[in-house]
C-alpha cells in the first residue's frame, strides 16, 4: 500500500517538473506566486490576506496544471485541427483566464491600499 502511494507521489512530482520545464505559463504563474508571497511578507499583510494569497496561488497552479493536462490529452487524441478539440482547449484556457482575472482583482484589492500607503497617498 505504501509503495503504491510512493509511486503515485513520484508520478505527480514528475508531472509537476515536466510542467515547470515545458510550460511557460506554469513558470509565469510560479514566478508571480513567489512575487506575491514576497510582496505580502514585505507589506506585512494580515493573516487572513496571507491565507487568501496562498489559496489563490494553490488554485491557480491547480487550474493551470489541469488546463495543461487537457491540452496534452487532446493533442494525443489528434494533432489535426478539429472543432471539438479546439473548443475543449479554448474552454479550458477560458477557465484559466476567468481565474487569473479574479485572482488579479483580489490581489489588487489586497496590495493597492498598501502601495498607496507606502507612497504616502493614504496617511
Amino acid at each position: 500500500m505504501i509503495r503504491y502511494h510512493k509511486i503515485s507521489f513520484k508520478h505527480a512530482l514528475d508531472g509537476l517538473f515536466w510542467a515547470f520545464k515545458t510550460q511557460p505559463n506554469f513558470r509565469i504563474h510560479l514566478s508571480l506566486s513567489i512575487l506575491s508571497l514576497v510582496t505580502g511578507f514585505l507589506f506585512k499583510v494580515s493573516y487572513f490576506e496571507f491565507l487568501l494569497i496562498l489559496f489563490l496561488i494553490t488554485v491557480g497552479l491547480v487550474v493551470e496544471t489541469i488546463n495543461t493536462s487537457l491540452e496534452q490529452t487532446t493533442d494525443a487524441i489528434d494533432q489535426k485541427i478539429r472543432d471539438d478539440i479546439r473548443i475543449a482547449k479554448d474552454v479550458a484556457a477560458g477557465a484559466m483566464l476567468i481565474y487569473a482575472v479574479g485572482a488579479s482583482i483580489i490581489a489588487l484589492i489586497i496590495f493597492i491600499p498598501k502601495i498607496l500607503k507606502l507612497i504616502g497617498y493614504f496617511g
